[in-house]
């Protein structure tokens, strides 16, 4: 019997789409985040606190879900561009699903992009969707421990966003120890405790934000 190993294939395939969507963005001047995370750490209550924050940056949020379009409807209630993607099933989103749905919503017109990828710590981390730049959120509720129980995640992304701050007394979350574990896996990786909710160091995330675009539109 045969057997034929597809995963270099397949890895290779969306490689280069990837790096193909990298180039067209760039050239728009588009700059493309990947917003990574488990389900419930607040990765919509972040974005929509970004889009209010931002102005007058343009903002297009990619919405990915197994299914319904709420989390679409409440990016688009705050005046940004969105759109919903159903990923049938599948728990990530690749690099041609990721383009298909930037140019379904037409994002020349943007100058921050996000996509909220489908909501789990594994396999988001192993595809490359054509993003400037890979972020995830890790919610105090979640616990201090998920460096250690999902390294990929962590080591995949440039900055980790430690959301939900504001429950910190109500949790046993250790921060100093969350961010040594972090810092263990990612050196490189920039860490943000923030709390969407009230506002608490949202600006140095989004400081970064600007940074990054600038950065990115220098390359172009």
């Amino acid at each position: 019997m045969k057997i034929i190993e597809l995963g270099a294939t397949v890895t290779a395939s969306n490689d280069a789409d990837a790096q193909a969507l990298r180039e067209q963005l760039k050239a728009q001047g588009v700059l493309l985040v990947n917003v990574m995370s488990a389900a419930g750490s607040g990765k919509t209550t972040l974005l929509s606190r970004i889009i209010r924050d931002i102005a007058p940056l343009k903002v297009g949020v990619l919405e990915a879900d197994l299914a319904s379009s709420v989390d679409a409807e409440r990016i688009a209630a705050l005046g940004a561009k969105a759109i919903q993607v159903h990923t049938d099933g599948m728990c990530h989103m690749d690099a041609g699903m990721t383009a298909a749905a930037v140019n379904e919503l037409g994002a020349g017109d943007c100058d921050l992009l996000f996509l909220e990828n489908v909501g789990n710590l594994i396999c988001p981390a192993e595809y490359d969707t054509g993003a400037g730049k890979n972020i995830m959120l890790l919610s105090v509720p979640e616990g201090d421990d998920k460096p250690l129980k999902y390294p990929l995640m962590f080591q995949k992304s440039d900055a980790v966003v430690i959301t939900k701050t504001d429950a910190l007394g109500y949790f046993p979350f250790d921060m100093e120890r969350c961010i040594e574990r972090i810092r263990r896996l990612n050196p490189e990786a920039k860490i943000f405790p923030v709390s969407a909710k009230t506002g608490d160091n949202m600006e140095t995330l989004e400081n970064w934000l600007h940074e990054a675009l600038d950065e990115w539109r220098k390359q172009a």
